[in-house]
């Protein structure tokens, strides 16, 4: 469907706010507001079905700057994303039993805060992206303190997963075709250069001019001390997401082959995407240059291939952009939480995620009670507030879950 709902439709008060959905809780609409206030903003805020409040900004936001960059809008996760590829076996050639399949890959993939014992990664990988750091930190030496002996802990987090709502799935597609997908970032060295850069645009803007809505929107402007040294830096984790995806994906394939796996003997025959949700890229919408920050949102450009994944219970979908305009060029990167983590957890317990899974191999244990798939929104229901944003080429069904 298209534009449900405009903020500021006339603009007098702000850029407008055009949303592909009407289910927006009141705090999302308040933080879509105060962005919209912003004076560099390009002709509108984009907003994804699947939209929520966030930490800093909405999540489900496309936010276009002029010559300015809001680092809290993209966030801490910097680079944040999906990968998938499609096996060359058949569902019916799955065990019965994918357990041993699980507990293999969680041999060889860290998640939660656990990293590998030894660098797993090849120098060829490695060095480009250590050279680039190496030139960020000694710019920032604030940043080297957070990061904590960086030289190796960076290096031993490529190929890991992270916790909350990263996983790694096995699924089934409507041709009984099987898929590995997976969910992850930049890790822990992605949130200290989040947070550097964060507080350093909120130290910029106590003494600059001029209104600003919240201070979680501090923002750099061209031409100030910290901008250039920001795109410098998220471009690296954005980079160091993408390799961290596929030597991820790298890792389960080993895995799976494993003889502990019991899992038959397969070859890859496609990769569907290695796409972010949570980054920023300089794009042309409406005749001008601009910043593009997808805060939770893909790119969607006409033919594009991208990978909207619903929650651990529900249906993932392999897309193609249809290059709608108005998102400038997006669509949502997934079904989106219904309520925060914390609610779920006194809403539900144990056995509500048992009957929520039922035929997925996954953990099913307090310590993912706050992933629980009633947590989340339908993605049904997010799939069809965005059929002018994209059209669906796979539909995929979960049965195996990893969550950190």
């Amino acid at each position: 469907m298209s534009i449900q709902l405009i903020l500021n439709e006339t603009g007098k008060n702000g850029v407008p706010v055009k949303i592909f959905t009407t289910d927006v809780e009141q705090k999302a609409l308040n933080q879509l507001y105060a962005m919209s206030q912003l004076q560099f903003i390009h002709s509108h805020i984009a907003v994804m079905p699947d939209v929520h409040a966030g930490k800093g900004a909405t999540v489900g936001s496309v936010i276009p700057t002029k010559s300015a960059i809001i680092p809290s809008a993209v966030g801490v996760d910097i680079g944040c994303g999906m990968n998938a590829l499609r096996l060359s076996i058949k569902a019916k050639d799955l065990p019965d039993n994918l357990k041993p399949a699980r507990l293999a890959i969680e041999k060889h993939v860290p998640v939660g805060f656990a990293k590998h014992k030894q660098i797993m990664a090849k120098m060829s990988t490695l060095d480009p992206l250590a050279i680039r750091l190496k030139r960020i930190t000694d710019k920032h030496k604030g940043l080297l303190k957070m990061l904590n002996n960086f030289e190796r802990t960076w290096a031993k987090q490529l190929g890991t997963l992270g916790g909350g709502n990263h996983f790694i799935e096995l699924c089934i597609d409507e041709n009984q075709d099987v898929w590995l997908m997976l969910h992850s970032g930049s890790r822990g060295i992605g949130s200290c250069i989040g947070e550097y850069f964060i507080s350093l645009a909120k130290k910029e803007n106590e003494t600059r001019l001029g209104y600003i809505p919240d201070r979680e929107l501090s923002y750099f402007a061209q031409g100030s001390p910290y901008f250039d040294d920001y795109i410098e830096a998220v471009e690296w984790a954005q980079d160091y997401a993408m390799e961290n995806r596929r030597e991820m994906m790298r890792l389960i394939i080993k895995a799976l082959g494993h003889r502990d796996a019991q899992f038959p003997k397969f070859s890859i025959t496609k990769e569907a995407i290695n796409c972010h949700h949570n980054y920023v890229n300089e794009e042309t919408h409406f005749g001008e240059t601009v910043y593009v920050t997808r805060k939770g949102a893909i790119s969607a450009y006409q033919g594009e291939l991208g990978i909207i994944p619903g929650s651990m219970g529900a249906k993932s979908y392999i897309v193609r952009g249809r290059g709608n305009s108005e998102s400038f060029c997006s669509c949502s990167h997934g079904a989106g939480r219904a309520m925060s983590r914390g609610k779920a957890v006194r809403v539900f317990n144990t056995a509500d995620l048992v009957e929520q899974t039922q035929g997925i191999e996954c953990r099913k244990d307090k310590g993912v009670l706050d992933e629980i798939p009633n947590a989340y929104k339908d993605i049904d229901t997010v799939m069809e507030n965005q059929k002018d944003l994209v059209e669906v080429v796979h539909t995929l069904k979960q049965v195996m879950c990893i969550k950190g």
